[in-house]
């Protein structure tokens, strides 16, 4: 049986017909507006598809790359179903442009797990029923939450010159109308969708976002520890060694973001908390970016996201990504600057009591910590366990002990097969 979200069951109502408000009575003549509902992003139209049918007009374009100014990209090179939609390779950013040669500035993540992401806010209080604790940025999408939607983010990597690189949403909708597609969109969109410009640019971005809402594909829950929750299968002695450190507010911690526990509603542990934290990832050299000293990714005020650039406290936050499919991943943070797990635990352990072992040396000898973002922020880094720590004390996480976390990190890829009884 079909599972919809709260997304798809709007959807589905809106199919409903929906009374013309009339216009009021006036003495002088005027030219009524159209209500303003119709201009939203959920809005019903007159030819209304069905799930099903956005649903594949959506998955036929994210593997489309005539929709790219290449002709050779497309959603999938960068977001990978073999790789649980994310990059299937080890760049620490991914190549596009119109020869492919253009790089991005931050890594692509995987786009599984996102359906509950809510809309960001600065103030976020979870539905615990304590709103006195105010989790701070939470929400959004991208690596800084900017987008507020899955539409929305859908334009993004449309529109980005080091992506598919179209200079407009009308270049995509021309794109789309030439090319293999068309025939397609016409049969689900009506035979003039591409006499409205406008209109067919929000049905391809609806298109993509209801796509990525299939759970099939984007939240199947097939790990072994989900069917460990489900009471399905053991997890073995190291596994469960390493979910405990993981757990552990002494130890690990990394569940005080990467949420490991059945919600009260009985929901599936997405492994993120949908906040934005700075940990002070190291600059990665490797990023032609980064040639230029004076450019910092900042995340929550910038450059990428401007509403907020004034919020100095806000500098170098990032979204804290869901941790199902990680072991998949060949680099991690939001510039690559890691390349395996252990590299990972290892910075997230060893940070505060051996800096030298992750960031280069100022002329003076000293460590040059924090080294992606200007002088005076380091207050904003994140020093909760295991970052609580100085220099010279043991690490929170000993070589054993790292190992046991990836080991049951390993536990949460999709794909895993119930033994039989």
């Amino acid at each position: 049986m079909m599972k919809f979200t709260p997304f798809l069951l709007l959807l589905l109502a809106a199919c409903q017909p929906q009374p013309v408000p009339k216009p009021a009575p006036a003495a002088v003549a005027t030219v009524a507006s159209a209500p303003a509902y119709l201009n939203a992003a959920y809005a019903p139209a007159q030819r209304q598809p069905s799930v099903a049918d956005m649903t594949a007009m959506g998955r036929a374009m994210f593997f489309e790359p005539s929709l790219s100014i290449s002709g050779k990209l497309s959603c999938a090179s960068c977001h990978s179903p073999e790789h649980a939609y994310g990059p299937p390779n080890a760049l620490a950013v991914q190549l596009g442009g119109p020869e492919l040669k253009d790089a991005g500035t931050r890594a692509a993540p995987s786009l599984r797990y996102l359906q509950n992401t809510p809309a960001f806010t600065e103030h976020y209080h979870d539905d615990d029923g304590d709103d006195s604790v105010d989790a701070g940025p939470t929400g959004g999408r991208n690596w800084d939450g900017r987008a507020q939607s899955g539409h929305e983010q859908a334009l993004t990597p449309l529109l980005a010159k080091h992506e598919m690189g179209n200079v407009d949403g009308a270049a995509v909708v021309e794109k789309l109308r030439q090319g293999p597609l068309a025939a397609q969109f016409r049969k689900v969109y009506g035979e003039k969708i591409f006499e409205q410009p406008e209109q067919a640019l929000r049905w391809v971005l609806m298109s993509l976002e209801v796509f990525q809402e299939s759970p099939a594909d984007f939240y199947p829950y097939t790990s072994k520890y989900d069917a460990f929750l489900r009471k399905q299968v053991q997890l073995n002695p190291q596994e469960l060694r390493g979910l405990a450190l993981f757990n552990d507010e002494n130890k690990g911690n990394c569940a005080s973001c990467h949420i490991s526990r059945v919600a009260a509603g009985g929901a599936f542990p997405q492994f993120t908390d949908y906040g934005l934290i700075n940990i002070g990832v190291p600059r990665n050299n490797k990023l032609p970016v980064n040639a230029d000293p004076h450019y910092f990714d900042l995340g929550l005020c910038g450059p990428d996201r401007t509403d907020l650039k004034d919020h100095q406290e806000y500098c170098g936050r990032f979204k804290t990504p869901s941790l199902r499919n990680v072991a998949l991943r060949k680099s991690f943070f939001h510039n690559g600057s890691f390349t395996s797990l252990e590299q990972v635990m290892r910075f997230y352990v060893e940070r505060d009591t051996a800096p030298q072992k992750w960031y280069p040396k100022n002329p003076d000898g000293s460590v040059h910590k924090y080294d992606d973002m200007p002088p005076g922020m380091e207050a904003n880094v994140n020093v909760e366990a295991p970052f609580d720590r100085k220099k010279g004390q043991a690490p929170a996480l000993s070589e054993k002990e790292i190992a046991d976390v990836i080991v049951f990190l390993k536990t949460l890829t999709d794909g895993y097969k119930v033994p039989a009884a």
